[in-house]
């Protein structure tokens, strides 16, 4: 008899057998369904029968009909073959997840500075990680045309299909070589007048954020350099060639040039009618909606961890600040 005695259950191929005649209506059509003679699923319900001790289908009637105890057993065995089901697919999906390759797009800023952190994180359940890196443009269309899995960059801009989680934001601070005091209540504008303002590329989203906060601001600052990254935006600076407005985790992505600058808070800056307002950037990890199961939320929770716990405080202690300089979402 097929059925697993020692640990007192029956065989799956006997349930899988019943399930399929009482959802089918009738023995006949059930062995179609399973590939199998209308003899062998009769001899499974035989064998059900002699396990559970009791009649399964009432043969008085034409066709057979399931018993009140072939119902209670139909309605618990699907329950079962379903949860089986979802028990074989989670585990394959975690085998399957260790062998896929995982293409993850970040902003330069966040793939020199967190991304290895990311990366050591990922190693141990991934066999292949590739990361690119380049501007939120580029990467957000990257994304759309599948050819990264995964997007880490600033912008929130809802698109179909794709889920934009937010990590975490970081403010904008001045800049400007180390051996230069901006006067008491200096502007952007007076800070100009001394130093050429160098800009990221209105390409880059940083670059567009902060040309639309001087047009707010009300400061026109002549165009005299322009840059996509960020080293050589500071290594001007750091050689007394001009000012930007940028970010700690551009900085501490070019942290070898900090002893050569001077960081300077923008509400400590002074216009006409008040201080500067603050400038935040927000990074968010984007994803196609229903894929890649539970990595999104695992990375996720890796970025805010090693955010918090550890690149904000670097950083602040590098700038001399006693606050937080990365703020999860």
């Amino acid at each position: 008899m097929n059925v697993n005695s020692e640990a007192g259950q029956p065989d799956w191929n006997l349930l899988v057998s019943w399930v399929a005649v009482v959802e089918s209506g009738s023995v006949s059509e059930a062995a179609q369904r399973l590939g199998i003679s209308q003899a062998a699923v009769s001899q499974r319900i035989k064998q059900l029968e002699i396990f559970f001790d009791t009649p399964l289908l009432d043969r008085t009637t034409r066709p057979a009909q399931a018993t009140a105890a072939g119902h209670r057993l139909f309605e618990q065995a699907k329950s079962l073959l379903t949860q089986a089901d979802q028990m074989i697919e989670s585990v394959r999906s975690v085998s399957r997840a260790k062998r896929m390759t995982i293409r993850i797009g970040c902003v330069d800023s966040f793939a020199a500075t967190v991304g290895p952190m990311l990366i050591r994180g990922l190693a141990a359940s991934s066999h292949q990680i590739r990361l690119w890196s380049g501007i939120t443009p580029t990467l957000d269309a990257s994304i759309a045309s599948r050819e990264i899995d995964l997007a880490i960059t600033t912008s929130g801009l809802s698109s179909p299909g794709i889920v934009r989680t937010p990590l975490l934001s970081e403010s904008y601070y001045a800049v400007v070589p180390a051996d230069f005091d901006p006067p008491p209540f200096s502007s952007l504008m007076t800070i100009g007048h001394g130093l050429p303002f160098i800009r990221y590329s209105a390409r880059s989203l940083i670059g567009q954020q902060v040309d639309h906060y001087l047009q707010r601001c009300g400061d026109t600052l002549e165009r005299a350099y322009e840059f996509d990254t960020t080293d050589p935006l500071l290594s001007l600076v750091a050689n007394g060639m001009g000012f930007a407005l940028t970010t700690p985790l551009c900085m501490w992505q070019s942290r070898h040039l900090l002893p050569c600058i001077r960081v300077v808070r923008l509400p400590t800056l002074k216009r006409i009618n008040g201080p500067y307002p603050d400038l935040n950037r927000t990074f968010y990890l984007a994803y196609r909606q229903g894929e890649l199961g539970s990595l999104p939320t695992q990375i996720r929770d890796m970025v805010r961890i090693a955010a918090v716990r550890k690149i904000s405080d670097d950083i602040a202690a590098a700038l001399g600040f006693d606050e937080d300089v990365l703020i999860v979402e």
